[in-house]
């Protein structure tokens, strides 16, 4: 093909390509904005008055509109307590996670003992079990050991996962063993490499898991119901669901709690994108 018959070609190509990507773009933008409408919709909520909720055709942007429901919401509740418990649950599960499955992914990922690898699969094979399934005799080992309505009962269960286990495992892998050779010839023993040359390579899946636990503690809805009894004891989640009755939802003050119990995640979530970034840029040079 000639030089002149390959620009033309060329040229011919731009639109189709010009097209296709601005058909991708607006495919991204569609589910982006398919994501934050109940988003919309609940911060819309929060600001409206009981009997608007459910007008027809819906209002999105709410005539007058009810700052008063944040004021009543912290005030229906022991806000400040229920803030305060999921801080320090939320807080104690992701430090916990970020310990244990980071030792034992250092343990699968770096050192040799027998058995290691049958281990790890019967570990796996754990992720397989609902959560529903062993929440009963979790419960009843709690409620053996006398810790119903602690802190323990609320932060112990979570402390262990098996999906931060291997998520971990799988980063150290790429590590390169070079790094850790010249740590043992230096002297180092196997806390020595995990402890200065492992994790501080390790920061991007840190942050990651660390964020996800962190969201997930203070979501977690079912496990703080089941082992608090008094209100201040309970965490923001189960704090919410007194707004939502058997005949009744208060639906304005419940959208306003959503919207304060959210606003720490978007905070942590946002704060922590960076690493989310520097590990998909390590991935792709890993690649």
């Amino acid at each position: 093909m000639t030089p002149s018959a390959t620009s033309v070609a060329a040229v011919a190509a731009r639109p189709s390509g010009l097209a296709r990507s601005v058909a991708l773009h607006a495919l991204v933008y569609a589910g982006a904005a398919t994501m934050l409408l109940p988003f919309i919709w609940m911060v819309s909520t929060s600001l409206k008055a009981s009997g608007s909720v459910f007008d027809v055709p819906p209002k999105w942007i709410p005539n007058p509109v009810a700052w008063g429901n944040y004021r009543e919401t912290l005030e229906s509740l022991p806000f400040g307590w229920m803030f305060v418990n999921t801080v320090i649950v939320s807080g104690c599960i992701t430090l916990g996670q970020l310990l244990t499955s980071s030792l034992a992914g250092y343990a699968f990922a770096r050192v040799d003992f027998r058995g290691r690898d049958r281990l790890f699969l019967a570990y796996l094979a754990t992720m397989m079990v609902p959560g529903a399934v062993t929440m009963i005799p979790v419960f009843i080992t709690v409620r053996m050991l006398d810790l119903v309505d602690t802190y323990w009962a609320l932060i112990l269960p979570g402390v262990f996962t098996a999906y931060g286990t291997f998520m971990m495992r799988q980063f150290f892998m790429a590590i390169p063993r070079e790094l850790e050779e010249a740590a043992f010839i230096d002297g180092s023993g196997h806390f020595g490499v995990y402890r200065r040359i492992v994790l501080p390579l390790s920061k991007p899946a840190l942050a990651t898991l660390g964020t996800f636990t962190f969201m997930g503690a203070w979501r977690d809805f079912m496990w703080p119901l089941l082992v608090t009894n008094s209100e201040t004891m309970q965490t923001l989640a189960v704090g919410l669901a007194s707004f939502q009755g058997m005949y009744y939802t208060a639906w304005p003050l419940l959208m306003a709690g959503s919207v304060l119990v959210m606003a720490p995640l978007v905070g942590v979530f946002l704060f922590n994108q960076r690493f989310f970034i520097e590990s998909i840029k390590l991935e792709g040079i890993k690649g």
